[in-house]
């Protein structure tokens, strides 16, 4: 068969029979490079699946073994356990602990008599063999650990050794020699990963591959490759701070809403069991511009804290900067701050932060933001005993937010006295403990403020 070359983006994948400066998909500059079309697993496997058609109702509806960890806060973002034969993707920032968190997870698992295969092309095996001292992991009877890149040589371990479990670190450094393309290349990290994949589902090993992420945050490498994989975990935070988010935002085998919390200590990364205190342990007292505010990630409830700073711009534009909260909703939220409630913002600079490295995606969250930012505009502390909760729409009202009753419950557990949360919630909640927190509801941002500021 003729070879016909392409040349691919590097950065999005559009492929284009001639070098064009400028990708159309992505719009990005010089990113394509002359590669090889043939994919390496049509020429290795051939035809990939052979079974027949079958009907729907004759396939067995078992559902495949679940393997726990012992390591709750990963248990529960994956669904409770890995399942067999399954295939995740763990990524995040350089240095965030993307290697320990699998070696810990691997160590874990071989502890319960899991046969697993740990395949390091960015260490050797004795910089790995120290790092599993640290964590604990290093006698482990059952945990094999290799440094290699070759993608031949690793396909010729797993066929020998059938493990259960095999970590891939990372897909990115994997090379086949029938691509002819450098390592971390669309077709080389296309190809190895859908050749790894289709080894472990034909033979029921669980596959993990840690893969590197742009300065944009998103997982390098084709989209490819999150598609082909099973559940995809982003390990979140703040890369000099010591606490850790582990989110998944894909799982075929359980919800996307989970998060795991971990703590960075010496001996590797420690469940943080209880965020709540965590997050608030370090909160100021009378302080302008905090507030508490109750989320709910999947099914669990902690409260976090925001923090709002509004100062005069000493430049012509003024800046907007979010840490953890999405940028486009604190422009919305600033506009309606400006347009409903009459505050002053244009000349002024933005700041807000979430403690903790936490990124806030619940849409209860917003009224504590317009708090947060009208306390520090104003200069004027929210109660430390208050928190707050609530959706905030572009005419200023306060709606309603789900799972009301053990938000509240959480705030009461940490000892607020006080919680303000929408005024519809009161009415669709009428079975709410009210006996040792005070609950006051509110329809517009304007009532909040009164009652808060």
């Amino acid at each position: 068969m003729k070879t016909k070359t392409l040349f691919v983006c590097q950065t999005c994948g559009t492929q284009s029979p001639k070098w064009t400066g400028r990708c159309p998909g992505c719009q990005n500059w010089n990113t394509f490079v002359e590669e090889t079309a043939p994919s390496a697993i049509e020429k290795r496997t051939g035809v990939v699946f052979k079974d027949d058609p079958v009907l729907i109702n004759e396939v067995p509806a078992e559902q495949k073994e679940r393997w726990t960890t012992g390591i709750s806060e990963f248990d529960r973002v994956v669904g409770g356990g890995i399942v067999q034969g399954s295939v995740t993707l763990i990524g995040g920032d350089p240095g965030i602990g993307k290697s320990t968190l699998s070696l810990q997870v691997a160590s874990a698992l071989s502890q319960k008599g899991r046969k697993i295969l740990y395949v390091s092309g960015e260490e050797s095996v004795q910089q790995t063999r120290l790092r599993a001292e640290r964590l604990g992991a290093g006698k482990n009877k059952s945990l094999y650990i290799v440094n290699q890149v070759d993608l031949d040589v690793i396909v010729g371990y797993i066929e020998k050794m059938t493990p259960e479990v095999v970590v891939v670190d990372s897909i990115q450094v994997l090379y086949s020699g029938e691509i002819a393309s450098s390592p971390g290349s669309v077709s080389q990290v296309r190809d190895c990963a859908a050749i790894l994949t289709h080894l472990v589902k034909t033979k029921g090993i669980s596959l993990f591959l840690i893969g590197h992420v742009t300065k944009d945050g998103m997982l390098a490498g084709p989209r490819v490759l999150e598609h082909i994989v099973d559940t995809v975990l982003y390990f979140e935070g703040e890369r000099y701070s010591m606490y850790r988010i582990l989110r998944a935002t894909k799982n075929r085998f359980g919800s996307t809403n989970e998060i795991g919390v971990f703590e960075m200590a010496s001996a590797g990364l420690l469940e943080v069991t209880n965020p709540s205190e965590i997050f608030l342990s370090e909160r100021p007292h009378n302080s302008s511009g905090s507030v508490v505010v109750p989320i709910i990630e999947g099914t669990r409830p902690f409260l976090v804290e925001v923090q709002g700073l509004i100062s005069r711009s000493s430049f012509g534009v003024v800046r907007q900067k979010a840490q953890g909260f999405d940028a486009n909703r604190l422009a919305m939220l600033v506009a309606v701050l400006e347009k409903r409630l009459g505050l002053n913002l244009q000349d002024k600079d933005i700041f807000l932060n979430v403690v903790g490295g936490v990124r806030l995606m619940d849409p209860a969250a917003d009224l504590g933001v317009v708090v947060a930012l009208a306390s520090a505009l104003l200069d004027k502390p929210v109660a430390f005993d208050t928190a707050i909760l609530g959706e905030v729409g572009l005419s200023a009202e306060v709606r309603s937010v789900p799972q009301l009753a053990i938000r509240v419950q959480e705030a009461r557990k940490l000892g607020f006295k006080r919680c303000v949360v929408p005024q519809n919630n009161l009415k669709m909640n009428k079975d709410l403990d009210v006996r040792a927190i005070k609950i006051i509801g509110v329809e517009t941002v304007k009532q909040a403020l009164e009652e808060l500021t």
